[in-house]
């Protein structure tokens, strides 16, 4: 394969996660640490979205709290992978960190540049530096564009059109790159199958050589054995290119494949972040082993040994949060004294493991169990 850069990588077996170098956690709340390995970081930001009613909808009612104090690092090289099910704001959260939405509150530093306070022409040209790649890639692709004219319009926007010959050498090796022959330069996006629009709409997020790459739901829409080569791509670029990817998805199998660390989100906040292996091997936070419980295991004496956690009740609005702990609503470790009341910092349990729960460690060793057990 021919890389975006036009250099043959070299021809070693690469592991397809790239881990990017652990930066210790040592960080006062509300504040940045300066440190080149850290690509993105974001604290305690906020995206609420107004809810107007009125005959011209001019009067505000309250608030979606879509992101509610959320803080967290993006390493570079690494693979970030949020999770958490529809409506937990994991998506609004990756489009303000390319302030596709405007940040009610709360900053997000990256490469050393606050992006919240950025404005116009200093936020465009920071753009090119951070890319996404969307989850239904037929409605992000103009339908009466040609591959070749959504590949161009990137350059020419942020000043990479070097004229006719060097775009065209250009866009071949783009096209290389995700594995589409150069004869998909003449076609229009209807004329692909899924997994191949999803190809060009990675080459479209490379285009501008970014260093940030927010991938939302990149294979939800494909078929399981697409998604596995969209997968590997994504991962074989990384090596190759020194990207740094923020993927967002709900299939928690398509983030243990790719991820280095993980944040779980519930209800717009950060409920437990950890590297991957350790999350997968012993998750902290109740919601989490909740979401765990519900992947199936290929074996059925594992299957038939490993805890099942059935919650109880629907998600709340986020229109109108519960106080306290935002799960208390439906965790089987509920504590009424104290979680319906206080809200959990995202702490740290173990080193480089942070859990937003009065009692992780009760739980984890056993002191307090399920309401269903006692």
């Amino acid at each position: 394969m021919t890389s975006v850069h036009g250099t043959e990588p070299d021809d070693r077996v690469r592991d397809h996660r790239v881990r990017g170098e652990q930066v210790p956690d040592e960080r006062v709340p509300g504040e940045h640490v300066s440190d080149d390995r850290i690509l993105v970081d974001v604290r305690d930001l906020e995206v609420h979205f107004p809810i107007k009613r009125g005959v011209v909808f001019d009067r505000t009612v309250g608030y979606v709290y879509a992101v509610d104090g959320v803080s967290l690092r993006i390493h570079r090289g690494e693979t970030y992978g949020l999770v958490g099910e529809s409506g937990c704001g994991k998506s609004t959260l990756g489009r303000a960190l390319l302030r596709l939405e405007k940040p009610t509150a709360g900053s997000i530093v990256f490469g050393g540049t606050d992006l919240a306070g950025l404005r116009s022409e200093p936020l465009r040209r920071m753009r090119r530096r951070m890319q996404m790649v969307f989850q239904d890639s037929l409605s992000s692709l103009d339908p009466r564009q040609s591959v070749e004219s959504l590949l161009v319009e990137g350059l020419r926007a942020h000043g990479l059109d070097h004229g006719r010959e060097a775009t065209g050498t250009r866009l071949r090796e783009l096209l290389a790159a995700v594995g589409l022959p150069a004869s998909a330069l003449r076609k229009y996006p209807h004329e692909f199958s899924g997994g191949q629009r999803q190809r060009v709409g990675i080459a479209r997020a490379l285009a501008v050589e970014p260093d940030l790459v927010v991938a939302d739901e990149p294979v939800s829409a494909l078929d399981v054995s697409v998604q596995a080569q969209v997968l590997n791509l994504l991962a074989d670029l990384q090596d190759e290119l020194g990207l740094t990817y923020l993927v967002i998805a709900h299939d928690l199998a398509v983030v243990r494949h790719i991820a280095d660390r993980i944040g779980v989100m519930y209800l717009g906040g950060l409920v437990e972040e950890t590297e991957a292996g350790s999350l997968y091997a012993e998750p902290l936070h109740p919601y989490t082993r909740a979401l765990l419980s519900a992947v199936p295991v290929p074996e059925p004496e594992v299957e038939d040994r490993r805890e099942q956690i059935l919650l109880s009740g629907d998600l709340p609005s986020p229109a109108a949060p519960p106080a306290g702990c935002r799960f208390h609503t439906r965790c089987p470790w509920r504590q009424p004294q104290r979680c319906d009341s206080e809200r959990p910092e995202l702490r740290e349990v173990d080193p480089g493991h942070r859990v937003a729960c009065h009692y992780a460690e009760d739980i984890r060793d056993g002191r307090i169990r399920p309401v269903e057990d006692e």
